[in-house]
């Protein structure tokens, strides 16, 4: 029997966030980027803080302190940084704003690519941690991947992941976005994907943008349609996880499959 309870409503290690409320520090973005200031001994200092004590050493505004200092050189950029946290709500959700949602802040494309791409290259690196390995024995694994790939998108999405017969990955795919009470017409599509793609389980994943991952009627009464789909044509639903900015969820640990 599949174990998930190291899953169900899993709380996240608080990180440092500036108040929003803060009117203070929500000046223009294109000001301060504009106010000339000689910052290498500071970003000097905030390099030898990070090759000796890793990404630990540096509060979240630091680290992104840093990544607006690689596309505005010669710029004092801690203010701007502060300001980008405290507008969007913490790290996670500031990378993982869309590019049109950072340029309405004023962001040149130089500064937008250099947040997106220390995104992606956080997302590639917790893929990696799950490729070629059986699903349900990295399940930490996993369930950190879809939390930095979800937990802070602004709409729902649904994601499946599609299964072989030794629980090994072989499609991870968002099929639709958009609320789950809306969904019930996709779930012939989700079964008809794994059929098509030769697997035998798939894992439900989809995002609460409130934060809260615990799940609704809505989601129960979406997942009790697709176990019964999958039944007839002998695809299994191991689980339906929710993530959110509070946590993650397992329907599996909760009893609720």
């Amino acid at each position: 029997m599949l174990s998930f309870n190291r899953l169900a409503l899993r709380p996240f290690r608080a990180r440092h966030k500036a108040p929003l409320h803060d009117a203070a520090l929500l000046p223009s973005v294109l000001a301060m980027a504009d106010a000339p200031l000689d910052a290498s001994g500071h970003r000097a200092r905030l390099r030898q803080r990070l090759f000796g004590g890793g990404g630990d050493a540096l509060l979240d505004h630091e680290l992104v302190e840093y990544l607006l200092a690689l596309a505005i050189p010669r710029r004092d950029t801690k203010a701007q940084a502060k300001a980008l946290i405290a507008r969007f709500g913490g790290i996670g959700p500031l990378l993982a704003a869309d590019s049109e949602a950072l340029r309405r802040e004023g962001l040149s494309d130089t500064v937008i690519a250099a947040l997106k791409i220390a995104e992606a290259t956080a997302l590639r690196l917790l893929e990696t941690r799950i490729e070629g390995r059986p699903v349900l024995s990295s399940w930490d694994a996993l369930g950190d991947y879809l939390t930095a790939t979800m937990a802070h998108l602004a709409i729902e999405q649904v994601r499946v992941l599609f299964l072989n017969a030794k629980n090994m990955l072989l499609a991870n795919e968002a099929m639709w976005s958009g609320s789950v009470d809306e969904a019930s017409v996709h779930v012939r599509e989700v079964i008809a994907r794994a059929i098509a793609l030769g697997a035998t389980a798939i894992i439900i994943v989809h995002n609460h943008p409130s934060g809260d991952p615990s799940p609704s009627q809505q989601d129960i009464r979406l997942t009790r349609d697709l176990i019964e789909a999958g039944r007839h044509m002998r695809v299994t639903v191991h689980d339906h996880v929710i993530v959110g900015s509070q946590g993650r969820s397992s329907m599996k640990a909760l009893g609720l499959i």
